[in-house]
């Protein structure tokens, strides 16, 4: 990421005041540049790195601060930064893998107004929105809603419904999606490209919906993590080619590689029951039970197919948990 005095966002993708019905200044004052610091042996480490660097969301006046969570996984250091130039350190209070949420508590008075959060189910496609970022109306953009559709992720992650929205945020990771009352609806958390009509490929943010927050925020900041019982995770990364899903990759140590899976590798089926997407694949795995279950799996690989059985974990056991202050 750029560093904080060393860009903008173009000016004709702006927001104007004149736009919104709100106090847009005041709803951006309550993001924060957010950046964190990972042990060098830390679990993802490796694939997130080890100095982190995005925005935050204060959401209540007791200092709690809401961002996505790939950006304070593991931190045993985070600082925030207002946007005039105050900078009060923050403690991770936890993370969901589940809605991929993180939050923080700010440990000094950061000294702006809250914002508090509303329901991406009251926004319509097509209405102007706000992809607020640190740094007020000039890092933040005017932005609609382009479609409300499920999302998978390679990383065993996927959203029912996610958000999307363009013109893209460069500088995305837990942006603030602003609706048109002036309420948090959403945090940012990717960029993906999106293939248009005439073949013309434009970037898209995708944000995670606000409302997945208050069923698990009280057990966040009690455990570190939501209280539900951990699903089976893999340890893998997978893509979706031609009807089929494939190995892509491996985190870590993990138990798809410890039970001998490859890159390239095509899982036709868990359990017996075919899949051919990454939202099938998940959810047929976790509907085998919680983490440490036994997953059946069938691959093919360089034309045999065979079947292999994987026993799942709990990837946030793996996780490093950073210093209580």
């Amino acid at each position: 990421m750029a560093a904080a005095d060393d860009w903008d966002v173009p000016v004709d993708e702006q927001p104007r005041r004149s736009d919104y019905a709100f106090d847009i200044d005041r709803a951006l004052a309550a993001v924060v540049t957010l950046t964190s610091r990972i042990p060098p042996d830390a679990f993802t480490a490796q694939t997130l790195g080890t100095e982190r660097a995005g925005n935050g969301v204060l959401i209540r006046d007791d200092g709690i601060i809401l961002t996505i969570g790939y950006l304070v996984t593991e931190a045993t250091e985070v600082w925030l930064t207002t946007r005039d130039g105050r900078v009060v350190p923050g403690h991770v209070a936890g993370f969901d893998q589940v809605t991929g949420f993180g939050i923080v508590q700010a440990l000094g008075p950061l000294g702006i107004p809250s914002l508090a959060p509303g329901d991406s189910r009251r926004a319509s496609l097509g209405d102007r929105l706000l992809v607020g970022a640190a740094g007020g109306r000039s890092r933040s953009v005017a932005g609609t809603l382009v479609a409300r559709q499920e999302f998978a992720g390679y990383w065993e992650y996927l959203l029912d419904e996610a958000l999307f929205t363009a013109p893209a945020h460069p500088h995305w990771g837990g942006t603030a999606l602003i609706g048109g009352a002036g309420e948090l609806i959403g945090i940012g958390s990717l960029q993906l490209q999106h293939r248009a009509d005439g073949g013309k490929v434009l970037p898209l943010n995708m944000a995670v919906p606000v409302e997945l927050l208050p069923p698990v925020l009280e057990e966040i900041l009690r455990l570190g993590r939501s209280a539900a019982p951990p699903r089976p995770w893999l340890g893998l990364f997978a893509a979706e080619e031609g009807g089929r899903v494939l190995v892509a990759g491996f985190a870590g140590n993990g138990p798809a590689r410890r039970a001998g899976l490859h890159e390239g590798d095509a899982i036709l089926a868990v359990a017996g029951h075919s899949v051919k997407t990454l939202a099938e694949f998940y959810r047929k795995l976790w509907r085998l039970g919680t983490a440490g279950v036994d997953v059946p799996l069938t691959l093919e690989r360089e034309g045999d197919i065979f079947d292999v059985k994987v026993t799942s974990a709990d990837r946030y056991r793996l996780l490093r948990v950073g210093p209580i202050h």
